[in-house]
């Protein structure tokens, strides 16, 4: 799945959501230097913000597709396995995940991050999550489980989860980092904001997300239109609330 998204990388990149700027800045400031990894680059999203942050950006990505539309707008990349990727003699004063280090695992993710940060250096795997708005994510929910009851998602229990408690995911990311060693303490920050979609607008994102990707397109057609129909019903458009949350540590040693 997680080489899925590239079958439509330019509705990828057009639809999915970026991240705060407090945050980019916050990772721009306190990397100490300019240089920056983009682990799971996929299209550029994240590296983009990075770049008119001042970074200086390199890409990883495991999907050749990802990879050329993050070249194709201007960031550097290379395809590979983050696990398996080869930093040479390179360093780097910041690795970053946006909406990635769930693919990768925490614990050797975590160490070749270690290998490829300068002393000082700051690792930042970062996610949006979010919450629909009472009862148009219970509707939908309901929608996905019935379309695809033996898919591997737990749809209704992704939309009662909410925003009020952190995902289980943090916490296998901050153990594989004190795993791995060569890190300081762990943070976790915490950006809440919120975008408006209207129906169109969604039903254009909905596609690149992992329980879609790889549906025939009948099975996808009929789980639009039946989400179309939920958010005209609720009068066309929603309000989705959404936390990017980051975990975070620095490299030992002294820049």
């Amino acid at each position: 799945m997680a080489e899925s998204f590239g079958i439509d990388a330019a509705r990828y990149d057009r639809t999915r959501p970026r991240y705060p700027e407090a945050l980019v800045a916050r990772i721009a400031a306190e990397a100490p230097g300019p240089d920056v990894l983009d682990v799971g680059t996929g299209t550029g999203i994240a590296a983009r913000q990075l770049r008119g942050a001042g970074c200086r950006v390199l890409g990883v990505e495991p999907d050749p597709r990802m990879a050329e539309a993050a070249r194709r707008s201007g960031i550097e990349a290379e395809v590979a396995v983050f696990e398996e990727w080869d930093p040479e003699d390179r360093v780097f004063d910041a690795v970053v995940a946006g909406q990635a280090w769930h693919w990768i695992d925490p614990v050797a993710g975590a160490r070749k991050a270690a290998r490829a940060l300068r002393p000082g250096g700051l690792l930042a795997p970062f996610w949006n999550v979010f919450a629909f708005p009472d009862g148009l994510g219970e509707d939908i929910a309901d929608i996905c489980q019935r379309a695809l009851p033996d898919a591997p998602f737990d749809f209704r229990g992704v939309v009662a989860t909410g925003l009020d408690t952190d995902p289980p995911f943090l916490t296998t990311v901050a153990d594989g980092i004190r795993e791995a060693g060569g890190f300081g303490a762990t943070e976790t920050w915490r950006y809440d904001w919120e975008w408006t979609y209207s129906r169109d607008a969604w039903l254009d994102q909905m596609p690149t997300q992992g329980a879609f990707t790889r549906l025939p397109p009948e099975k996808l057609a009929g789980i639009l239109r039946d989400v179309g129909t939920a958010i005209d019903a609720g009068g066309g458009d929603f309000t989705m609330r959404y936390a990017t949350l980051a975990v975070t540590a620095r490299r030992d040693g002294t820049a």
